[in-house]
């Protein structure tokens, strides 16, 4: 494959999870990433699930990883972000809205009149509003260039019911977001699209299947570093326009853009 050598990407929520695998599959490329997250690491080398490890995981990959702290509840914060990629590297060809916050506790079941109100806030705050913040703040460098990606990361909730009312309310806005974002991108030749992963190995689901809330069989789901290598592949992809505008599931560009989970 081509690679990513000399090309900028922003990956939020990237200190753990999806978030982080997509950091690790841009740094395989050989991308500049941007980690944020809002966990810090001080030990030497970082550890932990924080940015400061993520970024050093994209480095060790062939990349180059540099961790912000960022918490995306906070729109000064996000504009601070993207006014430092524009002064450190003067340009962004990627953008990856993946921020989310899980409701504590987390909701799997039971009905939206009672759950907190809290969780519609969490999950379409962060989870919606912190994509379109970011997006809004990224955007100009893209469109001044003529040239970049936003990735929406969603999942099949945006589809059909997935958890909760809350929940796909969220997904489902993400979808539409990249949809209505490429329509007014198309002139400056900027793509966005939205992207599913299926059933993904990450720290939270890990713990969820521990504790007996989650009843899926691991061994048949993927890592988060799949996603990741997708990311990479449509960051590639010299028609990339073709897609934008579009929902898409990992899975099924695996197949397109031929690239294997680390087990193959």
């Amino acid at each position: 494959m081509a690679d990513l050598k000399g090309k900028v990407a922003v990956v939020t929520g990237a200190s753990r999870g999806i978030g982080r695998g997509i950091a690790q599959g841009l740094g395989e490329a050989g991308a500049t990433v941007y980690v944020t997250g809002r966990s810090r690491s001080t030990d030497t080398p970082p550890t932990g699930l924080t940015v400061d490890a993520a970024a050093a995981e994209v480095d060790a990959l062939g990349g180059k990883g540099i961790p912000v702290a960022v918490d995306h509840r906070d729109d000064d914060a996000v504009k601070a972000l993207f006014e430092r990629v524009e002064a450190e590297q003067g340009r962004l060809d990627v953008l990856i809205n993946n921020a989310y916050q899980i409701p504590d506790p987390p909701v799997f079941d039971g009905g939206f009149w009672q759950h907190p109100v809290s969780v519609w806030d969490d999950q379409c705050g962060v989870g919606l509003r912190g994509h379109y913040v970011a997006s809004v703040c990224g955007a100009p460098m893209m469109v001044r260039a003529r040239r970049g990606l936003i990735v929406n990361i969603s999942s099949r909730g945006g589809g059909e019911y997935v958890f909760s009312v809350s929940y796909g309310v969220g997904k489902a806005g993400v979808d539409r977001m990249a949809k209505d974002m490429a329509i007014e991108l198309k002139p400056y030749n900027v793509a966005a699209l939205s992207l599913w992963p299926s059933a993904v190995k990450t720290e939270f689901v890990v713990a969820a299947i521990a504790r007996g809330d989650m009843k899926v069989d691991g061994r048949q789901m993927q890592s988060p570093r799949f996603t990741g290598r997708c990311v990479a592949a449509l960051a590639m992809d010299p028609d990339i326009m073709d897609k934008s505008g579009g929902v898409y599931k990992v899975a099924e560009l695996a197949k397109e853009y031929r690239f294997r989970d680390l087990e193959g």
